[in-house]
């Protein structure tokens, strides 16, 4: 196996909303050009811990932490850290797709003006890159000007791919991508992640444990601790979550989900 580089390296990580303590103490590394799947119940801090890793969490209130996260060996929660530089090249895509009213084209381009002026021909190379790479462009290229809310919503959410796409991160951080949709849209959004792992890494939370094995090179098992708190109960490989976790919570939420 090649040698495995930390793109973003977790130490001793606690996140807090206000004065509630979400998450405590999570030691955790994301290796780059790898998929690492986050599971555990509903409210043990997967969704938190995920947008805490570009410090999206902090645009739903006042937070506060502990210990540090690390991108490529540079602190995100330093003081003088340039959040918007973070958040391009940390991008996320939310679980339900959350496009503007505006066209398809304008929805794509948004990120990539708001980084800096681009001439018009390049500008259109970037679109038409970013929704190729989301496997949409033939569907798409004789809708750009058209409303992108008119989409289908296994459309919109690839839509929502591209636009984060486009602005060129090095990590992809997905918060169910597949929620609410057909098992056809599903589909085709786990093709879309298959075909984009070996560019980037790739950070996804799911409930659909058959999605992970399909996907995932490494999976995190969270669950909530004694005091209520979501805490990181074991990290390893997908294959060996599966086949022989450490912890007998790990088998028993596997399990309990594969069945």
């Amino acid at each position: 196996m090649n040698k495995l580089v930390s793109a973003i390296k977790v130490s001793n990580f606690s996140f807090y909303y206000d004065t509630k303590k979400i998450l405590e103490d999570i030691s955790i590394d994301i290796y780059q050009d790898k998929v690492t799947a986050i599971i555990g119940p509903s409210n043990c801090g997967k969704s938190t811990f995920l947008k805490s890793l570009n410090r999206m969490a902090e645009l739903e209130g006042e937070v506060r932490i502990q210990g540090k996260v690390e991108f490529f060996s540079q602190n995100i929660y330093e003081r003088r850290v340039n959040l918007n530089r973070v958040r391009r090249q940390i991008s996320m895509v939310l679980p339900k797709p959350n496009l503007f009213p505006m066209s398809v084209y304008d929805n794509v381009a948004y990120g990539v003006k708001l980084v800096g002026w681009r001439p018009k021909a390049e500008l259109d190379e970037i679109i038409e890159s970013a929704i190729k790479s989301t496997n949409l462009w033939d569907e798409l290229k004789n809708k750009l000007h058209k409303s992108a809310l008119d989409l289908s919503g296994g459309q919109q959410q690839r839509l929502c791919i591209a636009r984060a796409l486009a602005v060129k991160p090095k990590i992809l951080l997905m918060d169910e991508p597949c929620f609410g949709l057909d098992p056809i849209a599903s589909m085709k959004i786990e093709e879309l992640i298959q075909s984009l792992r070996s560019n980037y890494t790739i950070v996804i939370v799911t409930h659909n444990m058959r999605q992970v094995t399909r996907l995932s090179d490494f999976t995190a098992f969270f669950h909530t601790n004694e005091n209520h708190i979501g805490s990181l109960v074991e990290f390893a490989t997908t294959a060996k979550i599966f086949a022989n976790p450490v912890d007998y919570r790990t088998r028993d939420y596997v399990l309990t989900r594969l069945n």
